[in-house]
């Protein structure tokens, strides 16, 4: 051991380089690691809104996008299939919407911004299947009900504003994404005004 008086200065000078050294490398370990945790760039076009062109559907006709991997349906309802709604009241589950699954501008009879509108997230809340359209031969599946979508996995009924009837395996009515109208002839569907 030596003798020699011990140089303070220069140790107080060697720990704070050795902390300041250690510091800024643990900021350059920690940015690419928290970087990380940011979602990719397909993760954030999976979850972006979509237009739909809105201007060649005709009365009656579906139309499918996809939103979020999720089939999104747009159809054009009738004067006919809008008086159904009424007729079909007395025969389901919720037809007030009660249950959240709709934003508060579709909580209505229509279930949509503009009655003749509809848009909904096909997907069944049964098990997920997909209900197929029946435009003018419902009847078969609800009596006195000319329209609507059924669920042929495990028969499954709703109404024309997705509605699901009493005494069938689905508990809820079908999804009514958030959306807004562009103009007249496009829609944006995973936004609406208090979004977009």
């Amino acid at each position: 051991m030596s003798n020699a008086p011990v140089d303070h200065g220069r140790r107080r000078f060697l720990t704070i380089a050795t902390s300041v050294v250690g510091g800024v490398g643990a900021v350059g370990a920690a940015v690419p690691f928290l970087a990380s945790w940011n979602p990719s760039e397909r993760a954030k076009q999976a979850g972006a809104a979509v237009t739909a062109d809105i201007s060649k559907l005709e009365d009656g006709q579906l139309i499918r996008v996809e939103w979020r991997g999720k089939p999104v349906w747009i159809v054009k309802r009738t004067p006919a299939m809008l008086e159904s709604l009424t007729q079909a009241e007395p025969k389901l589950r919720d037809p007030g919407s009660e249950e959240p699954q709709q934003p508060d501008y579709a909580k209505n009879q229509h279930r949509s911004k503009k009655p003749e509108i509809f848009v909904a997230v096909g997907i069944c809340t049964h098990l997920g299947c997909s209900p197929t359209y029946r435009m003018d031969d419902f009847a078969a599946q609800v009596e006195g009900i000319p329209s609507g979508f059924f669920c042929p996995c495990h028969g499954s009924t709703y109404d024309m504003a997705g509605r699901v009837f009493s005494g069938v395996p689905a508990p809820k009515n079908l999804m009514i994404p958030p959306y807004m109208f562009v103009d007249d002839t496009t829609i944006l569907i995973g936004a609406d005004e208090g979004t977009a």
